[in-house]
């Protein structure tokens, strides 16, 4: 499901400036397409309400949007780093030195990505920086789903609507370190 934005004659916008367009009926459309596929569906009705605030006029700006939703599956998911944003951080670089940047304004010692993101990053920049890289691969988390054979990769929320409080583990079994 995807989130129309104002975009036409707006050029390149920064993340946290792109508004959402609230023409049409498509918020009612996402969230009547949630409730009905995941009717039966063990936990639908925990996370219900976050559904009905995200597909509301509440948010003029699909940053805050998505926000939302990132809070809300840190706490169903028992995650407890904290949020932070670019804007934030007042970096103004571009990759393949953006990654070290964040890391060295944050004080990381470790960055964390997909393996297939290897070939995007600087390593030698980040071992300057004194930034250790880990890299993980990423499996798909087997888990009961509603109807017939599993299918993969569909959304965290697919994953909690299945499996509620076990979900956590579900995706921490999963995730293998290298």
């Amino acid at each position: 499901m995807t989130v129309p934005v104002w975009k036409k004659g707006l050029g390149l916008q920064k993340v946290n400036e792109v508004k959402i367009c609230r023409e049409g009926r498509w918020a009612e459309k996402h969230l009547a397409s949630i409730e009905s596929a995941y009717a039966n569906a063990p936990y639908l009705e925990e996370h219900l309400s976050l559904l009905e605030k995200v597909f509301s006029e509440r948010f003029e700006k699909l940053i805050d949007l998505n926000l939302e939703i990132i809070q809300h599956m840190k706490k169903n998911l028992g995650i407890s780093s904290r949020v932070v944003l670019l804007s934030e951080l007042g970096v103004e670089v571009n990759e393949p030195r953006l990654s070290v940047e964040i890391c060295r304004q944050l004080g990381a010692s470790q960055f964390l990505a997909q393996s297939s993101a290897k070939k995007y990053l600087d390593e030698e920049a980040f071992e300057k920086a004194g930034v250790e890289l880990k890299f993980f691969n990423p499996r798909p988390s087997v888990y009961p789903q509603l109807w017939g054979s599993f299918i993969s990769n569909l959304s965290t929320f697919d994953l909690l609507f299945n499996c509620g409080p076990k979900a956590s583990d579900i995706l921490r079994a999963c995730a293998k370190i290298t």
